[in-house]
């Protein structure tokens, strides 16, 4: 239960406990100590021993644990020149005798399986077993939920915790497999977010409940006969691998990238510049990478036979400013100034709202991608005829005439060798806006930029 919204304490600067609310005071005497003695939770004093070092705000999960209760709590620590104040939020307690944390769908821990708690960038602070479950791995704190759990795709090659995870949310149906002495079992995850006292996401907390092997797909009449042994008895012509390729390179990738940015960030404590800009180099590497396993699963589903995009009613003009807000930074970067539609430009048009702002952020993170230093890109919304449109225009090097019959070609990227894009991203683009009764067109001249049109049905506004 929670008992008390934000539990106060001051450390003085030898490290001793001087003034603390009664929760946290509680624990500090059944660890054996009282107030005006070092601070006796291990995990709280090399916290507060490292914000003192940094002398920097520090917020982690904390778990503790006496023979009466395990806590759950996170904990902000707060440095001065006199020590260093705690204020320890979301404090929850759990009698040892029902270790069971609940879960998303779930009153507690299923029998025979596990109870986890991770913080906001999916590091596990806590793990409990069930009585018949499989052990618990001894070097469990502080690892990665997708370290210890090898998180396996769903039949859209998706995962449940990383859409979760982007989005804050409850998520059940996570197939993962755990390594043990016995081998491997497979087991299904499921959790529920949780948030501190000032509505910040703070982690999850679920149960890895034991789950049935996943079946592999049988191999269609006819079908090749060449098989990759890392997708088991999938045949590589079979429209399923795709599917299997990004599931198998999403979940790594997405790791190598956490934990760049984490060392690149220096979330852990200071490092020297160089290794930050190395892992930074990492992060940005494997960003691209799985930028291209997004245009990869793009390509394989527009190119589905009776693919069709959704019919939803939708602002150009609205989708443009979203665009804008979110490849604003990128552009700042640059001195790049967008001029966007203004707030009452409206285009209403009929298209899918996600397809649509995926082409638009495309146009756009090429017009800043391949504009010069401070320069200008505008975007503008109109309506001709039966025909919403919306252009993106920049001040770059321009498009020849040979360039633009070639440009929405597959794998074309107009002669760049750097590492911007996959060369699908026109081509994607291209062929979104034809389904949706829409058309995407380019107009440019060498040395006057290039002009990119979006066009769709458009609709009366209501």
């Amino acid at each position: 239960m929670i008992e008390e919204r934000i539990v106060r304490g001051r450390i003085d600067r030898l490290g001793a406990l001087v003034s603390a609310d009664a929760p946290l005071l509680r624990l500090q005497v059944r660890a054996g100590a009282a107030l005006g003695t070092p601070l006796a939770l291990p995990h709280l004093a090399r916290l507060v021993a490292l914000a003192q070092r940094l002398q920097r705000d520090i917020s982690r999960p904390l778990h503790a644990a006496d023979d009466h209760s395990d806590v759950h709590a996170l904990v902000r620590i707060l440095p001065d020149a006199d020590g260093t104040s705690l204020e320890i939020s979301d404090w929850r307690t759990r009698g040892v005798t029902a270790p069971q944390v609940p879960a998303a769908g779930a009153a507690a821990a299923t029998p025979h399986g596990w109870a986890w708690e991770c913080d906001q960038q999916l590091r596990l602070v806590a793990l409990y077993t069930a009585p018949g479950a499989p052990p618990v791995p001894t070097d469990w704190e502080g690892r990665s939920l997708s370290e210890l759990f090898e998180l396996q795709p769903d039949d859209d090659g998706r995962f449940a915790v990383l859409r979760a995870l982007a989005r804050q949310s409850r998520f059940d149906g996570q197939r993962v497999r755990v390594a043990g002495a016995d081998g491997s079992a497979a087991m299904i995850l499921a959790g529920e977010p949780l948030f501190d006292a000032t509505a910040r996401f703070t982690g999850f907390r679920g149960t890895a409940a034991p789950g049935a092997e996943p079946v592999a797909e049988p191999i269609a009449a006819g079908a090749s006969a060449r098989i990759d042994p890392a997708f088991g008895s999938l045949p590589l012509s079979d429209p399923q691998f795709g599917r299997r390729i990004d599931g198998a390179l999403r979940g790594p990738l997405s790791r190598i990238i956490a934990t760049a940015e984490t060392i690149s960030g220096q979330f852990d404590g200071p490092i020297r510049a160089d290794y930050a800009r190395y892992a930074g180099d990492i992060a940005h590497a494997g960003r691209h990478l799985l930028g291209l396993v997004d245009d990869l699963a793009d390509l394989q589903n527009i190119e589905r036979p009776g693919f069709k995009a959704a019919r939803d009613e939708i602002d150009l003009g609205d989708l443009a400013r979203r665009a804008v807000g979110l490849l604003g930074m990128k552009a700042e970067e640059k001195g790049i100034r967008i001029d966007a539609p203004r707030t009452d430009d409206k285009a209403p048009a009929t298209g899918e709202f996600r397809r649509v702002l995926q082409v638009l952020l495309n146009l756009l993170g090429n017009a800043i991608r391949y504009s010069p230093d401070n320069s200008l890109i505008w975007i503008r919304v109109d309506r001709d005829g039966d025909r919403a449109t919306v252009t993106v225009a920049d001040q770059g090097q321009g498009i020849d005439a040979e360039q633009q019959a070639v440009v929405f070609e597959k794998f074309e990227r107009l002669g760049r060798t750097d590492s911007g894009g996959s060369g699908l991203g026109l081509y994607i683009a291209r062929r979104l806006a034809r389904a949706m009764d829409g058309d995407l067109t380019v107009d440019s001249a060498p040395g006057q930029g290039a002009r990119f049109t979006l066009s769709l049905p458009a609709r009366d506004a209501g």
